[in-house]
């Protein structure tokens, strides 16, 4: 919607509104909202502008892939709605996702703690 602005010392040229940039990227997830977590949660010291638009390109279509997925290992269970096991068996069933998604994945580096204090005790001699 464009509106004139009319008085003294402004000119009769229409204003345009902006665009969110989920609208502009044309994607449904939250581009500022991805942009604020990154921003919080200290991954880098500068972030390009376009990195979180990227993100969320990236969530938005993982997690499409995976609704699609699950709604149709529910249909094939003759069931209306989507339950944590038709999930978990669309997961197992899919070799790229189950990857993704194996237990192994680590939370912010808390699992190579784990991993490296359990190799230097394997390491230790008997004694």
């Amino acid at each position: 919607e464009l509106k004139t602005m009319q008085g003294p010392g402004h000119s009769r040229r229409p204003r345009r509104h902006g665009l969110s940039r989920s609208r502009r990227a044309e994607l449904q997830f939250p581009v500022s909202h991805v942009d604020r977590l990154l921003r919080e949660g200290c991954y880098a010291h500068r972030l390009s502008s376009s990195t979180p638009v990227f993100l969320t390109g990236i969530l938005e279509y993982l997690t499409s892939n995976i609704l699609e997925l699950v709604g149709q290992e529910a249909c094939n269970s003759h069931k209306m709605r989507i339950t944590p096991e038709h999930m978990q068996k669309a997961l197992g069933n899919n070799q790229y996702l189950s990857q993704l998604f194996e237990e192994n994945t680590y939370s912010q580096g808390d699992g190579m703690r784990r991993d490296f204090l359990r190799s230097l005790s394997k390491s230790r001699p008997a004694g």
